[in-house]
């Protein structure tokens, strides 16, 4: 099975955001968005996914990634 591929570290440097400052922006606490960030989640809620959208001008598939040949799972 493959694995979903968190690119919010790319997104973010493009747009030479912080995360502090994206934590600001969409409201949720850095340390949440720093475990979003080094793909240490399972999930994620569509409100969380909407606002980092908003914040960051991108659609999900700018952060989200399928990787088919990846092995494993998500969790960590």
């Amino acid at each position: 099975m493959g694995k979903i591929i968190l690119r919010l570290d790319r997104v973010m440097a493009d747009r030479k955001m912080s995360l502090n400052e994206l934590s600001e922006k969409v409201g949720v606490a850095n340390v949440n968005l720093s475990k979003l960030k080094n793909g240490h989640i399972s999930a994620v809620r569509f409100s969380t996914l909407s606002a980092i959208c908003e914040a960051l001008n991108c659609q999900p598939g700018d952060l989200l990634e399928y990787d088919p040949s990846a092995e494993g799972s998500n969790e960590e």
